[in-house]
């Protein structure tokens, strides 16, 4: 077997490769590689489960980064338990061919409760009090006290929110180092995040990118440095490009205004009541799971959001089947945003009715993904002040609402979802093994064979 690291450099493509990045830009020119081509919906979550078990979304069940649990009648997104990727993953494939394999999973998604060797994903501490504290789940569990202690506090508010920066990415970095060296596995899967935070939020076109791409390009040229020194070949890829957007696309709203979505009223705010809707959107990104009450009104429904601007398609049950993404989670229907829109969560019609919940950054409680979590609200005066105050409190053991996150959706400029994109804007795969033959373009779910063809390939 072949050492290998699979390095996830997320939102990567032939575009940002330039000469801010010399370590890309040499690996780049140096090796083979391929265009990606995303399953729907080209999310996180749905990608990460194709590449890892060689199927699309249809089958493993990864049908976004959160849908609709009918049983629970929840909405639930960002759930960690690697039990619901219904299909085998490549390390089980590997550990078959070959017992000897051992696999070290660093912060790919669902990655708890895993058959992996070993792993770190994020987990943080949620107090009674309201409190939320930085940390991080491992297996075996001495591992995260043993990075934590040498390496700090996983730094969970650099990893998402307003204040997401390069030091998550480095702290991920450092850490599968020492772990690589410790553990000597034969696989290794990397997660850096740092590229998705900038690109959302400024958009691909904005000046400031080539310092983020230098930013994690220094980290990138540290881990081909060790894998170099370890023997370990390094397979860079990304999950999905990020492209521009500028106009937010309100589907709960346009539901809403069709007298479809039902909410109830708690202390004066509104919160969504998906079983007692006749239909409503679990937004993700550049796509939008519809889940219909009534099945005999889905070709109503249909209709409804093929009229709505902004929407390039709109994906039945037949449809989802063709494409391969059909599955029990899915939404009766599926829309996917045109080019330059996206789907917000916000379901209620005035802002004085949102939900507290909505200015603060609460990935498991929204309906929905909110890319406005990346920012603090810019109508808040002094926020640095404001925001030390509320922090003050939460220390001093009382309650109070981190609510700085604002409900201007204008204000993100970079989305992905979309699979319809040209080469420049879509996701790579760079390899160094120059005899494993791949596709110039290659579907995401085809990465596991790239994969295991690297991990048993004869010299």
């Amino acid at each position: 077997m072949n050492k290998t690291a699979v390095i996830c450099v997320v939102g990567l493509n032939q575009s940002l490769i330039t000469d801010a990045t010399p370590n890309l830009k040499k690996y780049f020119k140096d090796n083979q590689s391929a265009t990606l081509t995303p399953p729907l919906p080209a999310v996180t979550c749905s990608v990460q489960s194709s590449i890892l078990t060689g199927v699309n979304p249809g089958q493993h069940g990864i049908v976004g980064n959160g849908w609709y649990d009918r049983d629970l009648c929840e909405v639930q997104f960002w759930k960690q338990s690697n039990k619901l990727v219904r299909s085998q993953k490549i390390w089980e494939t590997a550990k078959k061919r070959d017992n000897a394999f051992t696999c070290l999973n660093m912060f790919w998604w669902y990655n708890m409760y895993s058959s992996v060797d070993y792993s770190v994903t994020p987990r943080p501490i949620y107090k009674a009090d309201g409190r939320k504290i930085p940390d991080c789940y491992s297996f075996p569990d001495t591992l995260r006290d043993e990075l934590q202690n040498q390496f700090g506090p996983f730094p969970l508010f650099h990893f998402w929110g307003p204040a997401a920066s390069i030091e998550s990415s480095e702290w991920i970095s450092q850490t599968s180092q020492y772990a690589m060296k410790k553990y000597s596995p034969t696989l290794s899967l990397i997660y850096l995040p740092h590229l998705d935070y900038a690109l959302q939020k400024l958009g691909p076109n904005d000046p400031n990118i080539p310092n983020y791409t230098q930013e994690i390009d220094a980290v990138i040229g540290q881990l081909l440095e060790f894998c170099n020194s370890q023997n370990i070949a390094p397979i860079i890829l990304s999950e999905y490009g990020i492209e521009s957007v500028e106009k937010p696309i309100h589907i709960n709203r346009y539901l809403r205004d069709d007298n479809s979505i039902h909410v109830r009223k708690e202390m004066g705010l509104e919160l969504l009541d998906p079983q007692a809707s006749d239909a409503f959107a679990v937004a993700d990104h550049q796509v939008a799971h519809i889940y219909i009450q009534n099945k005999s009104k889905i070709s109503y429904y249909e209709t409804l959001c093929k009229n709505i601007s902004g929407i390039a398609q709109v994906l039945n049950a037949k449809d989802q089947e063709s494409l391969g993404i059909d599955h029990e989670r899915s939404g009766e229907l599926l829309l996917v945003a045109e080019k330059n829109h996206w789907f917000t969560y916000y379901y209620w019609l005035e802002d004085q009715y949102a939900p507290d919940f909505s200015r603060t950054v609460d990935i498991h409680r929204k309906p929905g993904y909110d890319p406005c979590e990346l920012f603090v609200n810019p109508d808040m005066t002094l926020p640095k002040v404001q925001i030390a105050m509320k922090i003050l409190k939460r220390k001093l053991g009382l309650r109070s609402l981190l609510d700085i996150i604002p409900l201007d959706a204008s204000l993100v400029k970079g989305s992905h979802g979309r699979v319809s994109q040209v080469t420049k804007d879509k996701p790579i795969l760079i390899t160094p093994n120059p005899n494993i033959p791949i596709a110039e373009n290659l579907p995401c779910h085809k990465v596991y064979d790239v994969i295991l063809d690297h991990l048993f390939y004869n010299h």
